[in-house]
């Protein structure tokens, strides 16, 4: 199985890339930094609408085509809406949500033809919104409107499943300022524990769909 996964470098992603590689599969990476893996990739940043197109279809091409995708790519800038610059929130929303948008857009030929999966990541911050995270409750919000909405545009033709994680031990905490890291105690999923859930959702038998999965720690704080 052929798999793009953005965000491939790291976190969610890396895991997921080392989950598919350990079960024979194909993982293409399209991330702003080279993988530590030896996979195929391109260099792109999902800001850029058009780039992010290009890397997928030339990474799709390369590889003779795709059987699934997996929008791993996030960042966030978290802070007051009045002190967080414009230009750092707008790029939490271009590439959380319009990113993902724009893979999707470039991948769907590849998926309708192999009748593959679609794989995009919201978070339970896109169901339960918090203080400090106008740009990144919106735009994960928008995913899990934007992936319902492609769900039933596409039903028949390409699996598209929806990932709410909760938090992770990843480095997407890591350049925050100490009041918006997690606490030493705080109750944390292993990235590997999640890239296990989206391999079953990527194995599922023909007309068969996982349409939405809920993945946190049990302790979870920012769930339900």
């Amino acid at each position: 199985m052929k798999v793009l996964v953005t965000g491939g470098s790291s976190g969610l992603g890396a895991a997921t890339v080392a989950a598919l590689s350990e079960q024979g599969d194909t993982p293409l990476v399209l991330d702003r930094v080279p993988p530590q893996s030896d996979v195929e990739y391109e260099l792109a940043d999902l800001a850029d609408s058009p780039a992010a197109e290009n890397a997928v279809r030339e990474l799709a091409d390369r590889a003779g085509g795709l059987d699934a995708v997996f929008t791993a790519a996030g960042i966030d800038h978290p802070g007051k809406l009045t002190d967080v610059p414009a230009k750092e929130w707008e790029r939490v929303v271009q590439v959380n949500l319009l990113g993902t948008a724009a893979v999707a857009r470039a991948a769907l030929p590849y998926l309708e033809r192999s009748r593959g999966t679609l794989v995009t990541v919201s978070s339970t911050l896109g169901l339960r919104s918090v203080s400090d995270a106008t740009a990144y409750c919106a735009a994960k919000a928008g995913v899990v409107g934007f992936t319902r909405a492609l769900a039933a545009e596409t039903a028949g033709r390409v699996g598209v499943t929806l990932l709410v994680p909760g938090g992770m031990h990843t480095k997407f905490f890591d350049n925050r300022d100490e009041q918006y890291k997690p606490p030493p105690d705080a109750k944390l999923n292993r990235p590997e524990d999640v890239a296990r859930t989206v391999l079953y959702a990527l194995r599922q038998p023909p007309g068969c769909q996982v349409r939405e999965l809920v993945v946190c720690h049990e302790e979870e704080g920012s769930w339900p």
